[in-house]
C-alpha cells in the first residue's frame, strides 16, 4: 500500500501549488512536528470559551458584539484602547487567529500576549500591548516586535536575511550604489494572523497565509496565565478573536504524524482529493475528518 501511495503522490507532484502566498512563502521557518500538526489540524468549535474576548479586561473604548468574538473601538481622541482573551494558558503549545482588516488598523496596531494585569488604555497615541513589560506585542503597520515600552527589532527576521542579502547582491553587481541607503519597506500584513504560543517552551510566533514566520519573543515568564491581546487607536477598527487548537506538551501520536505527512505531500490545493488516494475507506475518514 506503502509503494502505490507513494507512486500516486509522485505523479501528481507537478500539479502542487504553494499553500501560501509568495510574499510570505520565502519568509517561512522550519516547524516542529508538533507545530506542523497543530497548525494543520481542524479548529476547535467556535463556542469554546477561548475565542471570547474579556468583558471585564478591556479599554471602556471596545465594544464587544453578543458573542463576545469581536470587538470594536469605539471612536476617541488621544486614547490608546487595548482588550485582551477571556480564557489564558498556562502551559501547552496554543493558536488563535486574529482577524483585523487592514483598513482598520491605522497607526499602532498591535497583536500579541499580555499578562493578567497589562494595561488597557491610557492617554495618547501609543503602543499598549508591548508598551510594559506585562506584554508583546507585534506593531502590524511598521512590523516592529514591543516589549518593556520599546521598540526590539523588524519581524519576521528572515525578511530581515533577505533583505541584506539582496542590497549586498545589488551592491557588488552596482559599485556606484554603495553609499546608497537601501530603505526595508514593510510588509502588508493581511487580514487574519495567528498567534502561536508554547507556553512550555516560553515563546510566541506568528503565522501568516500558511507560513510560519519564526519565533518573535522567547524566555516567556513560566507558571503564568498568558492571555492573546490587541491596541488599537484607529475608531471603527473591528478585531476578531479565534481558538483554533492546541496541544499537550506530549510527543504527537504516530497516526496523526502519519496523517500529516500525507497531507503534506498532497498539498494545500489538493486536499480535497483525499477521498481519491489508494486507502481503506477507514483512513480517508480519519484523514478528512481530522485536518
Amino acid at each position: 500500500m506503502g509503494l502505490i501511495l507513494s507512486a500516486w503522490l509522485s505523479g501528481r507532484a507537478a500539479d502542487s501549488v504553494p499553500s501560501s502566498s509568495a510574499v510570505f512563502l520565502p519568509l517561512a521557518v522550519p516547524t516542529s512536528s508538533r507545530l506542523a500538526l497543530t497548525l494543520s489540524s481542524s479548529a476547535v468549535s467556535p463556542a469554546d470559551r477561548r475565542s471570547r474576548w474579556s468583558s471585564h479586561h478591556r479599554s471602556p473604548h471596545f465594544q464587544l458584539s453578543p458573542c463576545k468574538q469581536q470587538a470594536t473601538r469605539l471612536p476617541a481622541e488621544l486614547s490608546s484602547d487595548g482588550v485582551r482573551a477571556e480564557v489564558g494558558v498556562e502551559s501547552g503549545l496554543h493558536v488563535w487567529e486574529v482577524t483585523w482588516s487592514p483598513e482598520h488598523r491605522g497607526s499602532h496596531a498591535v497583536i500579541g500576549i499580555s499578562r493578567q494585569d497589562c494595561p488597557l488604555q491610557d492617554l495618547g497615541y501609543k503602543v499598549l500591548v508591548g508598551g510594559d513589560s506585562l506584554s508583546w506585542g507585534w506593531e502590524l503597520k511598521s512590523n516592529q516586535l514591543w516589549h518593556g515600552g520599546k521598540t526590539l527589532v523588524c519581524y519576521p527576521r528572515e525578511r530581515r536575511r533577505l533583505h541584506s542579502q539582496a542590497a549586498e547582491a545589488f551592491r557588488s553587481k552596482s559599485p556606484n550604489s554603495l553609499h546608497r541607503h537601501e530603505t526595508e519597506t514593510p510588509l502588508l500584513i493581511p487580514e487574519r494572523v495567528q498567534l502561536v504560543l508554547d507556553a512550555d517552551a516560553g515563546t510566541l510566533g506568528f503565522a501568516v497565509e500558511g507560513s510560519f514566520l519564526g519565533v518573535a519573543f522567547r524566555d516567556l515568564p513560566s507558571g503564568v496565565e498568558l492571555f492573546p491581546a490587541v491596541s488599537s487607536v484607529r475608531g471603527g477598527a473591528r478585531i476578531e478573536l479565534r481558538y483554533l487548537n492546541g496541544t499537550t506538551r506530549n510527543p504527537p501520536a504516530l497516526m496523526a504524524l502519519c496523517g500529516l505527512s500525507v497531507l503534506q505531500n498532497i498539498g494545500q490545493q489538493r486536499q480535497n482529493q483525499v477521498d481519491q488516494l489508494p486507502l481503506p475507506p477507514l483512513l480517508h475518514h480519519y484523514l478528512l475528518s481530522c485536518f
